[in-house]
């Protein structure tokens, strides 16, 4: 029997809030503790997961707790350390779960688990430049700490005053992700960073990120940061050793708010992905008017530079401290996948009715406005306007990134404006 208490960050403590339990991941459930469901201030850890005294059958449990897991290649190389079955979501979910994304740790029932940070070395960040996922595979291990996505990735945290990176134990906090670029995809680093940039011009919200250049500005060289937007720090932070410590801000990405299994982040036939992302908003955000807007111009971004990875996982809600309000959550995995001849020209999810992105028009997206319930002239209004804004926007990004020494992202801009979704309209 398995037994593991689940935590959630809460004004910078954590509390218990409840247990998953049960023989495997098979038929294990979640339940709330009778204890916080008697707390006044108590918060559900997810839409899909309302505050209740009955247990969470196994499916649900799994549907927004597996999608705390990493998967791919990641997820595979941590079972074969485990000597756990890939498909175990709950005993790699214990391995991993002391630090999450968002405000949650998982630890199995009574165990204590002190915080601590480990200064990493310039020849560890080359490697991790220079050996991809299997360097980061090897410090997701170490650090117990769960990042979401097929992508090789970790958690690390940034002193900005010693320009030093420190790689967190136990439940001491990350404030960067830090990405490799991807051996199957040519300067992948420099496509983000491109893309983030231009997304930034257009008035898309989106964390700071930089590119860590550990020699010429190679693929093998480099690696990409994102300060991590479900961390801030507070005017008087604890501290762990000398480091202050920031707090964890509770997020959950669409498919767990939705109750959809990470298996099913890519519409398949017409299930309204988009229409089910906008009702969220109308009915739990904090201001469902600006966060419409704000999801609305990112959809349209993603169609102009051409990224058909646009999944429901690669959307998210961020809580408050306190757990009370729930916004959008910055923009982030923003890449133009159409510049590579091996990605798909399917979007994640369909537009209007479109999937491919050759088939989308400004009409797709006037279709789009009034399934999704906007004002069609207001949301056309804003497609226009981000189209006239893009190619300027794209321009100085690639020419910024040019001086700073990364000279493929001129081409990356001329592949995108034949490739995107800019090209056809």
């Amino acid at each position: 029997m398995m037994s593991l208490t689940v935590s959630l960050e809460r004004n910078g403590n954590l509390v218990p809030v409840g247990i998953i339990s049960g023989k495997d991941s098979s038929d294990s459930q979640f339940c709330y503790s009778e204890e916080y469901l008697l707390d006044q201030e108590a918060s559900a850890l997810s839409i899909s997961l309302p505050l209740r005294k009955q247990p969470y059958s196994p499916s649900q449990t799994k549907c927004f707790f597996e999608g705390l897991l990493p998967e791919g290649f990641t997820r595979r190389s941590v079972a074969q350390w485990m000597h756990v079955d890939e498909e175990d979501y709950l005993s790699i979910l214990h391995g991993l779960g002391r630090e999450c994304l968002g405000a949650i740790s998982i630890t199995a029932e009574g165990e204590e688990t002190e915080a601590s940070y480990e200064k990493i070395t310039e020849q560890q960040i080359r490697d991790l430049a220079a050996e991809g996922a299997e360097k980061s595979t090897e410090l997701v291990m170490r650090s117990h700490l769960s990042l979401t996505g097929a992508s090789g990735k970790v958690g690390l945290y940034y002193a900005e005053s010693e320009a030093a990176w420190y790689l967190p134990w136990g439940t001491a906090p990350s404030t960067h992700i830090v990405k490799q670029s991807h051996i199957r995809l040519d300067s992948l680093v420099t496509n983000e960073q491109l893309s983030l940039k231009t997304a930034s011009r257009c008035g898309i919200d989106i964390p700071n990120s930089f590119i860590i250049n550990t020699g010429k500005g190679e693929d093998q060289e480099v690696l990409f940061a994102t300060q991590r937007f479900d961390r801030v720090f507070s005017a008087n932070p604890k501290t762990v050793g000398h480091l202050p410590c920031p707090l964890r801000l509770h997020q959950e990405d669409f498919a767990q708010a939705m109750g959809i299994p990470s298996a099913f982040k890519y519409e398949r036939e017409s299930e309204f992905y988009m229409k089910k992302m906008f009702d969220l908003l109308r009915e739990y955000s904090s201001n469902p008017i600006a966060d419409q807007m704000k999801l609305w111009d990112i959809v349209v971004f993603n169609y102009l530079i051409g990224n058909t990875d646009a999944h429901i996982k690669n959307f998210s809600l961020r809580y408050s401290p306190d757990l009370k309000s729930i916004r959008l959550a910055p923009a982030y995995d923003i890449v133009s996948t159409t510049v590579y001849e091996q990605s798909t020209r399917e979007m994640a999810f369909r537009i209007g009715g479109a999937h491919a992105i050759d088939d989308i028009t400004v009409d797709s997206f006037r279709k789009a406005a009034r399934e999704v319930g906007l004002g069609e002239r207001m949301a056309v209004r804003r497609v226009e306007l981000m189209c006239k804004q893009f190619r300027t926007a794209l321009e100085e990004s690639a020419n910024e990134l040019v001086a700073a020494g990364y000279p493929k992202a001129a081409e990356i801009k001329a592949r995108i404006l034949q490739t995107g979704g800019i090209a056809t309209v």
